[in-house]
Formats: C-alpha cells, sequence, structure tokens
C-alpha cells in the first residue's frame, strides 16, 4: 500500500505475485519528474555516463539504470561506482547534492525534487527552532541545502527512527513527510515529536500518499484491482540494477 513507483519495484522483485494498488493515480513528484525520453536524450550526451537512480522512480527509468539507492544507502553505493565513470544522479537534486558532499564525488544532477521536501524553507525552521530551542532537528536529505545545514542529522526515514530513540532530548523536530510522525511515536512513546511547519502549514504531508484510502484499500483487497502489470523486458532490465544495489549494499 504505497504510491506507484513501490508497487512497480514491487513487481519487478515479484514478477509472478499479484500486485495491486488502491489509487493508480497516487504518484510521485520524482517520479514524474524524470520522463524516460528525457533520461535517454541526457545518457546519449555522454556515453560515459554511469546512471546512479534513487528509488524513487518509475520502473523504465529503472531499465535505463546502472544501479538504484534509497535515501539510506545512497552513500555507500556512490562509494561504489566505478571511478572511472562520469556520474549521473537522478531524479532527486538535493540528495544528489548531499550524497555528493558525503562522498566529495562529483556528480551531475537531475533537477527534480519531492514536492513535500522544498516546501520548507530556512526561515520557517529557523522560527520552529527558536521556538523549541532544546528540540535537535532532523531532516531528510531529499530537504534542500537551506534546511539541511540547519539541522542536528540529516538521514534516511529509517535511520530516523535510530536517532531518534537514541537522542537524550525528550522532543525531536522531524522535517520529513507528515506520516512518519506516527511510526516515531509508535517507535518511541516517551518522546515528544514536533512536525517542521512550512510557511503555508504546520506540518507537510504527501497528497499522493494520502489517495490510499481504507475504502481503496478494502475494495483492491476484495477485488484484487487494480492490479500492476509490466512488460517482461522491463522486469528484466529494471531488476538488474536493483539487484546491484543489494549486491553493493550487503559489502
Amino acid at each position: 500500500c504505497g504510491v506507484h513507483f513501490m508497487a512497480e519495484t514491487a513487481k519487478i522483485l515479484s514478477p509472478n505475485k499479484t500486485v495491486i494498488l488502491p489509487d493508480r493515480d497516487a504518484g510521485c513528484s520524482l517520479e514524474e519528474s524524470c520522463p524516460p525520453a528525457k533520461l535517454r536524450e541526457l545518457q546519449a550526451t555522454n556515453p560515459n555516463f554511469f546512471t546512479v537512480t534513487y528509488i524513487n522512480c518509475s520502473a523504465e527509468v529503472k531499465a535505463l539504470s546502472d544501479v538504484i539507492c534509497t535515501s539510506g544507502n545512497a552513500k555507500k553505493i556512490v562509494e561504489q561506482c566505478p571511478p572511472d565513470k562520469d556520474l549521473l544522479f537522478v531524479p532527486d537534486e538535493n540528495l544528489g547534492q548531499w550524497v555528493m558532499e558525503q562522498t566529495g564525488r562529483p556528480m551531475t544532477l537531475w533537477q527534480g525534487n519531492c514536492y513535500v521536501h522544498v516546501e520548507w524553507t530556512h526561515a520557517a525552521i529557523t522560527k520552529i527552532r527558536d521556538e523549541y530551542p532544546d528540540a535537535p532537528l532532523v531532516a531528510h536529505p531529499e530537504c534542500t541545502k537551506a534546511v539541511q545545514i540547519l539541522a542536528d542529522e540529516v538521514c534516511s526515514t529509517e535511520k530516523m527512527v535510530h536517532y531518534c530513540r537514541d537522542v537524550e532530548s525528550d522532543s525531536v523536530i522531524i522535517a520529513t513527510e507528515a506520516g512518519m510522525l506516527h511510526r516515531l511515536q509508535k517507535e518511541c512513546p516517551d518522546k515528544k515529536f514536533i512536525p517542521a511547519p512550512t510557511e503555508k502549514c504546520a506540518c507537510n504531508e504527501c497528497h499522493f500518499m494520502k489517495m490510499n484510502t481504507l475504502e481503496k484499500v478494502r475494495d483492491c483487497m476484495r477485488d484484487l484491482t487494480p492490479q500492476v502489470e509490466l512488460s517482461p523486458e522491463i522486469i528484466e532490465r529494471a531488476k538488474l540494477p536493483i539487484e546491484r544495489m543489494l549486491e553493493w549494499t550487503a559489502r
């Protein structure tokens, strides 16, 4: 139960299983920012490109990639890329910029972003930090550089759980999609989690994720529709960079 690229990834990894998605229109701004045809055009300008692709993308884009990464393993993946290749990082420019700083490896960055994470501004984060001076700020690397520099920790959602569990403070400011607050509260019930506000509202939700309502989940499980289907060719080509990611992550 997620957005379209997640369902496609499940189908790539389990092609013989039935994969259903509660709402076929539950997309992702990152996926939309990187059309396969445009990526092909850019790749054609440099035969030495080695394409590192954030998992938030379509199956077709995965099929054009050399290796996939998540926000949690992106640094480790880039560190293992061939040194004689020119790296192309798609589709999240903010995550790519953060990985460049972490690794020192130059990369060409695709100009895409998560619309949720770029809503946070330096001014809004400064204001909430002033209101809660003793609360550390944790930000996702999909946030802009202007927000990242104000954070005590920049990390993936999975690593946020570990950070919040271990940090001594009783309160933590969270700059990522608001749904993560529910998980953090379950994992760390004794702590207070403060959603980082944007200029527009006190929290920030992904409207794509929220398209998957309880009623739609019930109906798709009952009717086994809509199903996610991919061609055998796309599955075969897209699986290779995912498997490479898994292999490199295990090293």
